[in-house]
This record gives C-alpha cells, sequence and structure tokens, in this order.
C-alpha cells in the first residue's frame, strides 16, 4: 500500500501542498495540462522553481495573475499569509494563450460563489476521483466559511479566500495526489500559529475562524511562532484528505518532497514536507 505522509512541522497551505507534491515527484506539466480542463487557463500562470529555505533546498509554487481586473484586489488572500503567489520564478512558467473560446463567463474569478465553482469542476472533464477530492475539499471550507458568516453553502463567495488561488490550489491538489497514485493520506498534528491577522471583518486571533471551522476533528499542536502557519485551504485539503493522524506510520520512504511557504522565519525553516513509500 502506497501512503502519503504530511509532515507539517510548520502549518499547511494551498501552495505549500503544490509545491511539496511536486517536489516529491509530482509531474508539473500534467498538473497544468489538467488544470486547462478548468477552462480559465488565460487568467493565471503557474510557477515553480527552487528556493533555499533556511538551508533546505525546497519547491515553491506561484500562480501569478494575468488578468488586469485582479488589479487592486490583492490582498483577496489575506486569510492566507502562505498563500500570496507574488513570486516570479520562469523556471516552468508558460503563457497559456490557446485561443479556444470559453464557454463560461469566468471574468470575476475573485468573487466566484461555491455553486459556481462547483459547477465549473463537475463540468469539466477531469478525472472522477480528481472531481471528487476536490469537490470534497471545496465543501469543506464552503461550508465553514457559510457557517462563519451565517449563509447557506450555495450562496459562499470565495472572494475572500481568492478564488483564483484556491481553484488552483485545491485542484492541482487532487490532480498531484491522482498523479503520484497514493493508496492512503496520513498526516501529524496540524500547527496553526499564533498571534493575530488582519481580515476584512477586522484583527483576529490565529487560526483565522474559517481554518479553525476547517479543523474540527482534527489534532492540533501548539507553535510559539506569531504567524498564521494554517490557512483555510491547508485545513481543507487535511481535513478532506487524511485518513489517519499520528506520528509517521511503518512506512519504508521513497520519495521526499520540500514546500515552501511565503513567509520566513528566523529559526525555523517554514516549508511543508511529504513523505512517500510503501508499507
Amino acid at each position: 500500500m502506497k501512503t502519503l505522509y504530511f509532515d507539517c512541522f510548520s502549518g499547511i497551505s494551498g501552495d505549500m501542498t503544490i509545491a511539496a507534491l511536486l517536489d516529491a515527484g509530482g509531474d508539473f506539466h500534467k498538473l497544468e495540462a489538467e488544470l486547462a480542463k478548468l477552462s480559465f487557463e488565460d487568467e493565471y500562470e503557474l510557477g515553480y522553481t527552487k528556493v533555499n529555505k533556511n538551508g533546505i533546498m525546497s519547491g515553491l509554487f506561484t500562480v501569478g495573475l494575468l488578468s488586469e481586473q485582479t488589479n487592486g484586489t490583492s490582498n483577496h488572500d489575506h486569510e492566507h499569509s502562505h498563500d500570496h503567489h507574488h513570486g516570479h520564478h520562469h523556471e516552468y512558467n508558460h503563457h497559456h494563450h490557446h485561443g479556444h473560446s470559453h464557454g463560461h463567463a469566468h471574468g470575476h474569478h475573485h468573487h466566484l460563489s461555491y455553486k459556481d465553482i462547483k459547477t465549473m469542476i463537475e463540468d469539466s472533464q477531469l478525472a472522477p476521483t480528481v472531481k471528487e477530492k476536490a469537490l470534497k475539499i471545496f465543501e469543506i471550507i464552503g461550508y465553514a466559511e457559510g457557517k462563519i458568516h451565517g449563509m447557506a453553502l450555495e450562496d459562499v463567495h470565495f472572494h475572500e479566500v481568492g478564488a483564483v488561488d484556491s481553484i488552483i490550489d485545491i485542484v492541482g491538489a487532487a490532480i498531484l495526489i491522482e498523479d503520484l497514485q497514493v493508496d492512503r493520506i496520513v498526516s501529524s498534528p496540524v500547527p496553526t500559529g499564533s498571534g493575530h491577522i488582519h481580515i476584512d471583518h477586522g484583527t483576529y486571533p490565529v487560526p483565522a475562524p474559517a481554518t479553525l471551522e476547517c479543523l474540527k476533528g482534527v489534532p492540533l499542536k501548539e507553535s510559539s511562532l506569531k504567524a498564521e502557519l494554517t490557512t483555510p485551504t491547508g485545513a481543507g485539503i487535511i481535513k478532506a484528505l487524511v485518513d489517519e493522524f499520528r506520528t509517521i506510520p511503518p512506512m519504508t520512504v521513497e520519495r521526499i518532497g520540500y514546500g515552501a511557504g511565503t513567509k520566513t522565519f528566523e529559526d525555523h525553516p517554514n516549508v511543508l514536507r511529504v513523505m512517500i513509500g510503501d508499507n
């Protein structure tokens, strides 16, 4: 049985997950090709490069927004301190101008509702198992946002979560896990960080309300770092996909990946480690 282990010693976010899975052997070009099935690839540019994070060579995954109308919305990811994608790493960057017409009105991706995103995933040509994983993650995050803001799941809008980044991170994680052909997913307890963050509605203690809601039933771990280590996207991925929480299970490790977060801490490598192996 092939096991994937998330070693979340510095928390988890969407882009850290993608970067760690790529570093562990996931196929970047396959990721790009599969994400193109969502038919909004004229809005973004993906980048993947290696960076040195406190002495550890790690993958860094970035999403550049190509659309002009996203100007002025650079704070759309304010609950996601790890998930700001403003890197300019062009090692694997490709511009997408395939020219085929897009039947959907994808003009305002920073205000997509849960219902829009669900339809977008369901109507795509992605594999059924990829759709299932991605929809499960989105449902957990959407439900958490809805519960906090007092609205029905179908009405939740993902502007706060940063719709383009979220769609890429969540569907991308599902694509890569499928590509790596793992049978079960295990995770360490999850540190959320400490301190305070600023979101649209004011200053909140870490973890942010949506993150904490997603992490119900997940063992948390104390961290003295004054930062948001786990984002709603990272929390949703963990909640939806992990079969068991524990220290490293008995396994023969075959692949190891490190995914870099955007923040850098003085004495602490801000990376997500994944291990893939047989047991």
